[in-house]
């Protein structure tokens, strides 16, 4: 019996693979795209206070263009009891404010290769974390393969013949940290989402953190310089991929399993190392991108593969 009627939109399976890709694809840009941002602004590579200020603006806008949004559908985006707005702040000093303020302060001490293979760890604690959290998210054979897999093609995907697997606390600790903060606040939301819209939460949290960033990177010594179109432009898509593609990931979140679409994530640093080679002008012909997509997608597929018997 056809039961699609009785499916929420964003449970039926298909509409979450292509939901959660396309999540995955639009952070992915955001590394090309953070990058021709910092040249455009001209922000110096170790001016992290000024790239707080840079990322602060970006969240605050998208926040502010979802509650936007959220108007214009009638949603009640004030109608919210005190201890909603406490949590939606909780939620936004944490899963924008402090996960990327120590995001880049590891990056300041460690390689932007290392960092990228220590923030796939969040993908892991999402996983972890679900299993003794919810009843229905428990880890499994098929769950466990597919996270390694997809962490084998992140590390594929930055693999170079120079790589130092050393760890060094305050650089590696530090992005390993803003991963697990990063897992745990998403968790949090989805929690949230239960009883507050997922674009209303969304919008407040990203407005909060990225309002939190923004004075905490000016207090520190950081600033902004617009020139031109191209720095309105930059900044403007920057914005738009951070609401749809937070808006949607929380809605996916609040329809469905966290070990389901967690695993996803291990997309992005495939698709923005990919996509920073096409429009950066990096090469894009190298072996590692096919094997790096192809542990990915494979991973993704065991961790979703429907279960058979004990299996």
């Amino acid at each position: 019996m056809d039961t699609n009627h009785q499916t929420p939109l964003f449970a039926r399976k298909n509409v979450v693979y292509m939901g959660a890709a396309l999540c995955c694809l639009l952070w992915g840009s955001a590394y090309p795209a953070i990058k021709s941002g910092y040249e455009i602004f001209q922000i110096a590579t170790d001016d992290i206070p000024s790239k707080i200020v840079f990322a602060g603006y970006r969240f605050l806008f998208a926040g502010l263009l979802l509650l936007l949004f959220a108007m214009m559908q009638r949603k009640p985006i004030a109608r919210l009891s005190g201890r909603q707005y406490g949590q939606l702040a909780v939620l936004g000093l944490t899963q924008t404010s402090l996960q990327y303020i120590f995001f880049y302060i590891g990056l300041a001490f460690t390689t932007g290769v290392k960092g990228s293979i220590m923030n796939a760890t969040g993908t892991f604690f999402s996983v972890l974390l679900a299993h003794f959290i919810y009843q229905n998210d428990k880890l499994s054979y098929n769950k466990t393969l597919g996270c390694v897999l997809g962490f084998a093609g992140v590390m594929v995907v930055n693999f170079n013949s120079g790589m130092d697997f050393s760890f060094t606390l305050l650089g590696d600790g530090s992005v390993v940290l803003a991963a697990f903060i990063l897992s745990a606040a998403t968790l949090y939301g989805k929690r949230i989402s239960q009883t507050v819209d997922p674009t209303v939460m969304t919008g407040y949290q990203l407005g909060m953190g990225g309002l939190a960033l923004v004075v905490g990177g000016y207090l520190s010594g950081g600033s902004l310089t617009v020139h031109g179109f191209s720095s309105v432009a930059i900044l403007g898509y920057l914005t738009l991929l951070s609401s749809v593609a937070f808006a949607l990931w929380s809605i996916l979140l609040k329809y469905n399993r966290v070990g389901m679409i967690a695993p996803f994530n291990f997309l992005i640093p495939v698709s923005g190392a990919v996509l920073s080679s096409i429009f950066l002008g990096e090469n894009i012909l190298e072996w590692k991108y096919a094997v790096a997509l192809v542990l990915v997608c494979s991973g993704i597929w065991w961790v979703n593969k429907v279960k058979q018997g004990n299996a």
